[in-house]
């Protein structure tokens, strides 16, 4: 008869062996998207540049960004409509693998979720008419009684705003990219926003112009894709990803093509 030490040595050989002959598997939600060749992207799709909705699909830096990530896991993309309010609850409820579209990181979102590494360095500036520029030179002169500020509900923006803004006449439009539009046909004088969604708006309307650019209302900060943090294989390969395209350039190239 075997002896007892030797009796346990065999039987951890014996584990040894199963273990290396089964097939390896990777966290819940990175083999689903492997096996099913699907990557679901959720985003609200109104911030130029980084991700818009029009009548033939999604455009913008990160869905440049994405395409290339789906490309790399060997899947296609399914969009999957979100909100800025709901964007966080919707990642919670497994209703998206990632999020896209100019997303803040900071340390309440990442408390309860995963986000990429930071790209596009921004601070907070305002969107404001041309012919108003003037007026607003300062954080005090945004803050007055008589300035009329449109917000649109549930991000970093709204944040400052009912924050930093309280004196102001703040009023809420659903749809981020519709504000522009408003400030520059005069039914509201200022939209606080990201230093490239203001340069972008200001390049293609003459009647915008983008304020505190060179001198932002917040210290600098970057955007990043959200996921969720429950599967860290998933986590792991993403990161893999994102870093082996910043290596070969794609990350400069799609800054140099959206956010010049």
């Amino acid at each position: 008869m075997l002896s007892r030490r030797r009796f346990a040595f065999a039987a951890s050989v014996l584990a040894l062996g199963l273990s290396l002959a089964a097939p390896a598997h990777a966290g819940a939600r990175l083999d689903r998207i492997l096996d099913t060749k699907v990557i679901r992207v959720g985003t609200p799709g109104d911030y130029r540049p980084f991700a818009i909705k029009t009548d033939t699909g999604y455009s913008g830096h990160d869905v440049d960004l994405i395409e290339r990530m789906a490309k790399e896991l060997g899947a296609r993309i399914e969009w999957v409509p979100t909100s800025w309010p709901n964007l966080l609850k919707d990642i919670q409820a497994d209703r998206f693998d990632i999020a896209v579209g100019g997303i803040t990181r900071n340390v309440a979102r990442m408390r309860v979720v995963a986000m990429l590494p930071g790209y596009a360095p921004f601070g907070k500036v305002a969107l404001v008419r041309a012919a108003d520029k003037a007026k607003f030179t300062t954080p005090e002169s945004l803050n007055q009684s008589g300035v009329r500020v449109i917000k649109n509900p549930g991000g970093t923006n709204e944040a400052f705003v009912l924050e930093r803004l309280k004196a102001a006449q703040v009023s809420t439009h659903e749809k981020n990219a519709e504000i522009p539009a408003l400030i520059a046909e005069g039914k509201g004088d200022v939209m606080i926003t990201e230093t490239y969604e203001a340069l972008h708006y200001a390049r293609a309307d003459p009647r915008l112009a983008a304020a505190f650019v060179d001198a932002p209302l917040t210290p600098k900060n970057y955007l990043g894709f959200m996921l969720p943090a429950d599967d860290a294989d998933y986590l792991r390969v993403m990161n893999f990803v994102w870093e082996l395209l910043d290596s070969r350039g794609a990350v400069k190239q799609a800054a140099d093509q959206w956010l010049k």
